[in-house]
């Protein structure tokens, strides 16, 4: 009776490259649930897939290429029953410090990376959890202006009426905030007297601000056209007229701009007193 041969030992460095690969594939699903957790990145989470689902097939691939024992191997036996020491036989090739399954490490790695990959697996669950689904709504409803935000320039100065002289544009952002994409408006002085509707922010003294956003895709409206007193998104040629609260007046723009509420502060300079007075920017699934 023929006897299945020992298992040759693995040479130098596979159980290492196997480990390796394990621990690369753990560190790509952490580093999943964590992007997903600090608020998503698509992609830097596909990335980070990449390398988890990589990092295992590598290791598997190493390990049944280099480790496991390959080939066709004959047994003549006259029945289905083991003869008596087969399984004493079996059990220490099994047991042995270079079988295919006991070598160390590798179990270890392999546990870390599955473990790794189903507790990332649970991070976008809470997205279709109830206590998670208005997250979105209210992340659209919210923005960081808010009472006693300072207005910002482009370069990070605080801004006083008096910066903005009369038919010229600001660009302002919210102090805290000016990464924030939903965040950017601008600042322009109008002649009170031709405000055909009063803005539903109020004014001061002709000192208006709105949001920068269009409300049709999103696009900054940034042509001024100081004769007319409105302002064009080049995107898609929508027009808003400011001295009738920033209300559209041409283009596929189906809402009015929103209206940043300011107030001077005890140093001179401009704060806000609250949010836009409607969600910036483009329509979504719950508003026109």
């Amino acid at each position: 009776m023929s006897r299945r041969p020992p298992v040759a030992p693995a040479p130098s460095g596979v159980n290492r490259r196997i480990i390796l690969s394990f621990l690369a594939s753990a560190a790509g699903a952490i580093g999943f649930a964590v992007t997903y957790g600090l608020g998503g990145h698509t992609q830097w989470e596909g990335v980070c897939l990449a390398v988890a689902f990589a990092g295992l097939a590598i290791g598997l691939a190493i390990w049944g290429r280099r480790l496991v024992p390959v080939g066709g191997y004959v047994e003549e036996h006259e029945g289905f029953t083991p003869p008596p020491d087969e399984k004493p036989l079996t059990a220490a090739a099994l047991s042995a410090p270079d079988s295919p399954i006991r070598r160390r490490g590798l179990l270890a790695a392999l546990g870390l990376a599955l473990t790794a990959l189903g507790v990332a697996a649970l991070f976008p669950l809470r997205s279709l959890l109830p206590w998670d689904r208005a997250r979105p709504v209210r992340a659209r409803m919210e923005t960081p202006w808010g009472p006693g935000v300072r207005l910002l320039t482009a370069g990070g100065q605080p801004l006083r009426p008096g910066d903005v002289p009369a038919g010229t544009v600001v660009g302002v952002f919210p102090e805290g905030g000016t990464d924030a994409g939903d965040a950017p408006a601008f600042a322009v002085r109008l002649q009170p007297e031709r405000f055909t509707r009063p803005p539903s922010a109020g004014h001061l003294d002709g000192l208006v601000v709105y949001s920068l956003l269009c409300t049709h895709a999103g696009c900054p409206v940034r042509l001024y056209l100081k004769g007319t007193g409105r302002m064009l998104c080049p995107c898609h040629q929508s027009s808003f007229d400011l001295f009738a609260d920033a209300e559209p007046v041409a283009g596929p723009a189906a809402r009015r701009l929103p209206g940043l509420p300011v107030a001077v502060d005890a140093d001179g300079y401009l704060r806000a007193t609250g949010d836009f007075t409607a969600p910036p920017g483009a329509g979504f699934w719950n508003r026109p």
